[in-house]
């Protein structure tokens, strides 16, 4: 069965990494440990926080992979204890973000079973670029260019 794409217009060249990242989006695993919450710390800040009760610094990781950012947590069981009742297992858990182009990890922090995270996006800039138009000119079955005025084409980042 062929694959239905979003982005197979003819107008849309240049969106197939949209189309991975939406991809790697739907395989994010839908287990919902460890809850998170994402705020918006300022226009352009944003901070993830992941409840993270029982590990400690050393048990937990942060990558960036490909603008996706990777969480994992990895806890191993302490052998000389012997529990009556074990309702707290040792835990591991791999969380992803896909980031949006230009999105940087500014900082992470551990507080209180809380791993907060401090994203930035840098504001987009406007660039104007003039792109010259030539003219051709078939001559002995070859186009030759001639050179013609500039024209103006805006585009943006």
């Amino acid at each position: 069965m062929a694959r239905l794409s979003l982005f197979n217009s003819p107008l849309l060249l240049g969106f197939d990494h949209f189309e991975r990242a939406l991809d790697r989006v739907s395989k994010v695993s839908s287990d919902g440990y460890p809850p998170y919450n994402i705020e918006q710390t300022g226009e352009n800040a944003l901070r993830i926080t992941l409840a993270v009760a029982g590990f400690a610094m050393n048990d937990l990781s942060l990558t960036v992979e490909d603008n996706q950012l990777v969480v994992r947590g990895k806890q191993t069981d302490d052998e000389n204890r012997v529990y009556l009742h074990r309702g707290i297992a040792a835990r591991q858990f791999q969380r992803s973000f896909v980031l949006a182009e230009g999105i940087e990890v500014r900082g992470a922090w551990l507080d209180n079973g809380l791993l907060h995270i401090d994203l930035t996006r840098p504001p987009v800039e406007t660039r104007v670029r003039t792109i010259e138009i030539r003219g051709g000119e078939i001559k002995d079955g070859a186009v030759a260019l001639k050179r013609t005025a500039p024209a103006l084409v805006r585009s943006s980042k």
